[in-house]
């Protein structure tokens, strides 16, 4: 059982709700946000603790590089000697491919879609992601999504709200926060100068095609 501080099983519990509402581990910057640190930095010492006491895993260069180390008994920290155990890391990478334009009435994953092929490490993503699509435009700003990310994305045809969806208008396809009353569904942008889009309950053109579940990002 792992000892942690009050402090370290709070942003236990932040990390895990956030990859539950969103599909997204926070950054940083929104752990000091939600818990009042005055810096990023005060959030990345109390992630290290958790690293080192087996809760997380911390992956270098990506803002949003957190995964939970949960066991088959839900219990955070227990399944790092069976991790042991699997092949190397190298052996284990996903080959995802990446979505480019899509033409309308098409499958998402058809062949004349696919650009080129990612091989990634699966310890990345908060679920197991079924291809990538480049990030178009700033839409989705304020949820540290930029143009020219590749978003990690899991096919499905439904969603939470609040949850970060990959939808098809037509031959269009656009990232947005998923927001549903009654039949109306809402796209929400993370950026003030975007409008959100509203689907009838009627219109044909409209297609879920899956849930963000990570994001790549080049330093270069």
């Amino acid at each position: 059982m792992l000892k942690l501080t009050a402090r370290q099983e709070q942003i236990l519990n932040l990390i895990r709700e956030a990859i539950e509402n969103t599909g997204f581990p926070p950054t940083r910057a929104e752990i000091a946000a939600e818990l009042g640190f005055r810096s990023a930095n005060a959030a990345e010492e109390h992630l290290q603790a958790l690293a080192r006491k087996g809760a997380i895993e911390l992956s270098p260069g990506t803002s949003r590089g957190i995964r939970l180390i949960e066991s088959t008994t839900g219990a955070p920290g227990r399944g790092r000697n069976t991790q042991m155990a699997l092949p190397h890391p190298a052996l284990m990478q996903l080959a995802l491919p990446l979505v480019g334009r899509v033409a309308a009435g098409s499958p998402i994953l058809a062949q004349e879609h696919i650009e080129s092929t990612y091989n990634v490490d699966p310890a990345l993503f908060s679920a197991k992601p079924d291809f990538l699509l480049k990030v178009r435009g700033m839409s989705m700003r304020d949820a540290g999504i930029l143009d020219g990310d590749l978003l990690a994305v899991k096919k499905t045809d439904t969603a939470r709200n609040g949850q970060i969806i990959v939808a098809r208008l037509g031959d269009d396809v656009t990232v947005k926060r998923y927001q549903k009353s009654g039949s109306v569904i809402e796209l929400l942008p993370e950026n003030p100068d975007f409008k959100p889009i509203r689907v009838n309950p009627d219109q044909e053109d409209f297609a879920l095609e899956g849930l963000a579940v990570g994001l790549l990002r080049s330093w270069n």
